[in-house]
């Protein structure tokens, strides 16, 4: 059983509790999606700014647990509902930095902040942006498939039944973005 599989059987066991109320359930639920949400946000977001994609993943985990009780399984994978609200949480930050360039703040910290050092989140920004700026060659629909199929580890078939198409057109789709992809570090390599 693949680790994509393994989580999907751990989100249908406790996600009808989930639905039903059962708070305990509900963050059960949550700390099931919460590593690959935060997987799939890095992915998409390329700015070091605020928000950051753990930002974006949280405010995700937070969507899904007020939309829970008016979720209808409709025969897709649990995630394909939890990634619908993380691509709209990510258009919603793009369009928030877009209006807000300058980010003023009305306080100054009084003390510097000791808990991640520039060298650490440099690092560990750095491998994300790579993809993510990578992915931004694509199409929307091409960077979505290969998020979900690449990040989330979804067969052909389940990517298909979240974004509504049938497995060929996903499998043609992925075989073209990921030529596009290897044509562009092949380009930027040898120039």
């Amino acid at each position: 059983m693949t680790a994509t599989a393994d989580l999907d059987a751990a989100i249908q066991a406790v996600a009808p509790r989930a639905i039903a109320g059962d708070h305990q359930a509900l963050q059960e639920l949550i700390n099931l999606i919460h590593p690959p949400v935060v997987r799939y946000c890095r992915a998409r977001v390329t700015s070091s700014r605020y928000p950051t994609p753990e930002d974006i993943a949280q405010e995700v985990c937070l969507a899904v647990a007020r939309a829970i009780e008016g979720y209808e399984d409709k025969g897709l994978p649990f995630m394909a509902f939890v990634y619908r609200i993380a691509a709209n949480k990510i258009v919603d930050a793009r369009r928030s930095q877009s209006r807000d360039l300058a980010q003023p703040t009305e306080e100054i910290p009084d003390e510097e902040d000791h808990s991640t050092s520039p060298e650490l989140e440099a690092i560990n920004r750095d491998s994300c942006n790579d993809v993510a700026q990578l992915l931004d060659i694509l199409g929307e629909k091409a960077r979505e498939i290969i998020t979900l199929r690449v990040f989330g580890g979804y067969s052909a078939e389940e990517t298909a039944q979240m974004l509504g198409t049938s497995a060929g057109a996903v499998r043609v789709a992925q075989f073209r973005a990921l030529a596009k992809l290897r044509a562009h570090v092949a380009k930027d390599t040898s120039g």
